[in-house]
């Protein structure tokens, strides 16, 4: 038996979608003419821009070991949002829960791909939101993998790779928010959803299916194993949806 809050309604949600439905999700490859790897995500009204910059070499402490890098750096433009903030570079701070998604953006990629296979060489990925609803961490890691994936064929096309493209690119990866609000489970939350959720998370998945990262907090109330249960469902099968859309966009 499943309680209450796990019952999908139909239709009730702001933009009229049922309660286990992605919003619109698009993928523009190649939108920088400089980057190795390029793409503007979009779910729905969050607009993203991931970057891929490939430089040969690794990080100091990393030298000598064979093995690639993975980092990535995230920022919103000052008027990504509803009213403008002041750019982090300005302030000469960059804010907590910038660190913290730049982490988790460069955690989800590293997973992957084999480091050993991309040899000492390292990939950027630069994160920059220039439109917010809901879900731009999600977006970003969702984009990045495309962005990626261009990277490492652009090296592969200069031989630079130490192993072949496929073997590199081991896996692919996809992040989705999930949400309780007025007690339903919900996939990719806007941002009016997002404001008033009981029950908030992120949840990364490998195109396997694996879990890479779980990111969830009971906002304004406690949540049981039920709860718990169908929204980790409901995330499996958007990251599955969202992998069939890079796949799609990486043929194209």
């Amino acid at each position: 038996m499943t309680d209450s809050s796990t019952v999908l309604s139909i239709g009730h949600r702001p933009d009229g979608r049922q309660a286990d439905a992605l919003r619109p999700v698009s993928f523009e490859r190649g939108w920088s003419d400089h980057a190795e790897g390029s793409v503007l995500v979009e779910f729905g009204r969050t607009r993203v821009l991931c970057t891929a910059s490939v430089v040969e070499g690794v990080p100091r402490w990393r030298k000598g070991s064979g093995l690639g890098w993975v980092t990535a750096e995230y920022a919103m433009l000052p008027r990504a949002t509803h009213t403008r903030g002041d750019r982090e570079s300005v302030k000469g701070r960059i804010g907590g829960r910038t660190h913290e998604i730049s982490r988790l953006i460069g955690r989800s990629l590293r997973a992957c791909l084999d480091l050993k296979a991309l040899g000492e060489n390292t990939i950027t990925l630069d994160c920059d939101v220039l439109q917010a609803d809901g879900g731009t961490r999600t977006a970003a890691i969702t984009g990045s993998y495309v962005a990626l994936a261009d990277a490492v064929q652009w090296l592969a096309s200069r031989h630079a790779l130490a192993a072949s493209p496929k073997k590199a690119l081991k896996n692919s990866v996809a992040a989705i928010s999930v949400g309780v609000i007025d007690g339903e489970p919900r996939l990719d939350l806007n941002y009016d959803e997002d404001v008033k959720a009981g029950v908030d998370m992120n949840v990364v998945c490998t195109g396997a299916g694996e879990f890479v990262e779980v990111q969830g907090t009971g906002e304004a109330i406690t949540f049981g194993r039920s709860t718990l249960d169908a929204l980790l469902d409901l995330a499996v099968a958007g990251c599955a949806e969202l992998t069939s859309l890079q796949a799609k966009a990486l043929e194209s």
